[in-house]
């Protein structure tokens, strides 16, 4: 009987020990390609204990979705640098972060400093760099060499061939165009408003001119190799993926100066799986895995050294849009104060009505 016991106690222990690690989820909110299958599915091997779950999003939709659940429902969140500051103290809807369990020796300094300064709350830090890239203007220079300014966009040679987003990029850009500081007008949101209406109509005459309104980098993508279109709006990333396929197509700073952003790493109020977006974060730090996030994203790591880790087309497609006059002409997004996305959100509604997009 008591070899028996025993002999059924060391069955059990051995069944308990071939029990792999209780399972968890890693909640991902981020945008298109800053999950690559090949990073999750070489994360999730290194870490057979977690398994990825990602939701792709945007600066608005994040913000939206954790607002309606208090921070609820994902894990790890990547909004841009302006989009944390505001919205945790009209929202509460992330958690500060613990630096000491992340590699922060391998972030670029001037982005790290910046994005802590930005999201530093009662001491408190809430967000730390992970890509940064800008937003201005691509063209084909081979069918538009003139592309120098946001407001070429509406030039009378271009009739029917130029693209835009209707978010609030091309409402800022715009402003700068028109020789308006939109950040500075944070401050005063009357002069803000003045300004949004003053775009609004110039916005609303420009609508001959463009082809269609892109929603996506696809889309987008398509009416640029097509010819449809001869320049657009954009994000750099977009243009540098172009360049690739048809060097005539280009990213170009706009001469008052390309917009800036840096999307972060953030931690949503009611995460569940804190240590696992940590070694998520730390993960895609490494080296050979900012390689193969950088060659998905087309935009720069805000590690040291992130712009030799881009595949070399990309490399070129940077170096052919930049010089170190438009780098020190970048125009950083400011941080959003309560009420701004709303203003901005009912004149971008003021010129989808006037100009028939949806």
């Amino acid at each position: 009987m008591i070899t028996r016991i025993a002999i059924a106690g060391l069955l059990a222990a051995t069944a308990l020990a071939a029990v792999p690690a209780q399972a968890e989820t890693l909640r991902l909110l981020t945008w298109g390609s800053y999950a690559p299958d090949e990073l999750v599915k070489k994360f999730e091997a290194k870490y057979p204990e977690i398994t990825v779950e990602v939701t792709f999003s945007n600066n608005e939709e994040m913000v939206a979705k954790l607002r309606a659940t208090g921070g609820a429902g994902f894990d790890l969140a990547q909004p841009s640098h302006d989009r944390i500051f505001a919205a945790q103290q009209e929202y509460n809807i992330y958690k500060p972060l613990d630096l000491s369990k992340i590699d922060t020796s391998s972030m670029q300094t001037s982005l790290l400093d910046g994005v802590k300064a930005n999201t530093t709350i009662d001491g408190e830090v809430y967000a730390v760099p992970h890509q940064w890239g800008t937003s201005g203007l691509m063209t084909n220079k081979s069918m538009a060499p003139d592309i120098k300014a946001w407001g070429d966009l509406c030039d009378p040679a271009y009739k029917g061939k130029t693209s835009m987003r209707l978010r609030r990029t091309i409402l800022l850009g715009t402003a700068f165009d028109m020789g308006e500081d939109p950040f500075a007008a944070y401050a005063d949101l009357d002069k803000y408003q003045e300004i949004l209406d003053k775009v609004a109509d110039k916005l609303i005459e420009c609508k001959d001119n463009i082809k269609a309104y892109w929603k996506g980098g696809d889309d987008l993508s398509a009416m640029m190799l097509s010819g449809e279109i001869v320049a657009s709006e954009t994000w750099d990333s977009t243009a540098y993926k172009l360049f690739g396929e048809n060097q005539d197509i280009v990213f170009v700073p706009p001469k008052t100066g390309a917009l800036a952003w840096i999307d972060t790493f953030a931690f949503p109020r009611k995460g569940e799986a804190d240590d696992a977006a940590y070694k998520w974060i730390n993960f895609v730090l490494e080296p050979e895995n900012v390689k193969i996030m950088s060659a998905s994203t087309g935009a720069i790591a805000a590690v040291n050294g992130g712009l030799d880790m881009l595949p070399d087309d990309k490399k070129m497609a940077v170096n052919a849009a930049f010089t170190e006059a438009d780098i020190n002409n970048l125009k950083f997004f400011a941080n959003i104060p309560p009420g701004v996305e709303d203003m901005e959100g009912k004149t971008l509604e003021k010129i989808k009505a006037a100009t028939g997009s949806e």
